[in-house]
């Protein structure tokens, strides 16, 4: 929950906050990327080096290059504390945790095992000192987190100035089996507790309801149809499904929301006008149907590649046209 509330908190206004926001960070980036990189790393060196820290005697350009990283991560956590932007704080200590699990993918110490266990002690040595730097880079924010990681590298010279040193955890140092950090949120978790608000919603709506004075119904607009297009002018609009990856609102305008989203054919940027609509973070995790095949155009200087398709209410409310059920992305509308 702290991971969750520190991530969305703007600078300037209230915390806006989803239980649907609150399960895809969690599964997403706390369990896939954190806890996933974590895990990993302590058990392949229990099964390769019965749990004890091996020597780095072969590096690689990777591992100095990633080592390097985490000092530029540790001067942008430490400037964005210094200015009270914890939102970009916390984003870039999850980078390090990025960092590791990307490491640990293009590395593939599993498939080298079988030929050179020289550079799987390398590339496990490098992983341990993320995984220390992690419990370092998280304590302002995750405390617990931290502390549990710590105890599970058996880790206890973490003071704020170590994070990113490049032995932190020396050769031979013996680190505990693996724990899991955090747990993945279930659908049925959160159906409960939007259950529950709904509920409370609905009340609180019947009982202003039931005091408000009865007026007559506005009749409602309908807008008159357009012009008849052709079969096979529909048939070249590329409509699909696609899912909402990450949402920020455009600097200086009201209404326009940066989207990015994964179409199952690729991962691109639109622009759309619905900020009046949708907060980011109702955004997020969201399945959408697109344009897919509309001409890019620049939008407040942002390449915007596609359309989100809307339904505008009889009072000029608009919603977001979107799947009964969840489908795989990029299956086609048509």
């Amino acid at each position: 929950m702290r991971y969750v509330l520190c991530a969305n908190a703007p600078e300037t206004k209230d915390n806006d906050f989803t239980w649907k926001d609150f399960q895809t960070r969690n599964n997403s980036e706390l369990v896939a990327i954190f806890g996933n990189f974590v895990n990993r790393a302590v058990v392949l060196t229990h099964k390769y080096f019965g749990g004890l820290v091996p020597q780095n005697t072969k590096p690689a350009t990777i591992d100095s290059e990633v080592l390097s990283q985490i000092q530029i991560i540790k001067s942008e956590i430490e400037e964005n504390l210094e200015n009270y932007k914890f939102r970009e704080a916390l984003k870039s200590a999850m980078n390090l945790a990025r960092l590791g699990n990307k490491y640990l993918t293009d590395t593939e110490p599993w498939s080298l095992a079988k030929s050179d266990m020289e550079r799987v002690a390398s590339i496990m040595n490098v992983s341990l000192q993320i995984c220390a730097s992690l419990a370092i880079a998280f304590e302002p924010f995750m405390p617990h987190t931290s502390a549990k990681l710590a105890k599970m590298l058996n880790f206890t010279e973490n003071t704020w100035e170590r994070l990113g040193e490049t032995e932190l955890l020396v050769a031979g140092h013996k680190i505990e089996q693996a724990t899991l950090l955090f747990s993945k949120i279930e659908d049925s978790v959160v159906e409960a507790q939007v259950a529950k608000l709904e509920a409370t919603k609905a009340a609180n709506e019947a009982a202003t309801a039931a005091e408000a004075p009865v007026s007559e119904p506005a009749a409602a607009v309908i807008e008159a149809a357009k012009d008849e297009c052709t079969f096979d002018d529909f048939m070249k609009m590329d409509i699909r499904t696609a899912t909402v990856l990450e949402a920020e609102r455009v600097p200086k305008t009201d209404k326009l929301l940066k989207l990015t989203i994964d179409t199952g054919l690729d991962t691109r940027t639109i622009v759309s006008g619905i900020a009046e609509y949708y907060t980011p973070e109702e955004m997020i995790g969201k399945q959408i149907s697109i344009l897919a095949n509309l001409a890019p155009r620049k939008i407040k200087g942002i390449e915007s590649r596609g359309m989100i398709l809307m339904a505008k209410e009889a009072n000029g409310k608009m919603k977001i046209v979107s799947p009964e059920e969840r489908l795989s992305n990029g299956a086609t509308i048509g």
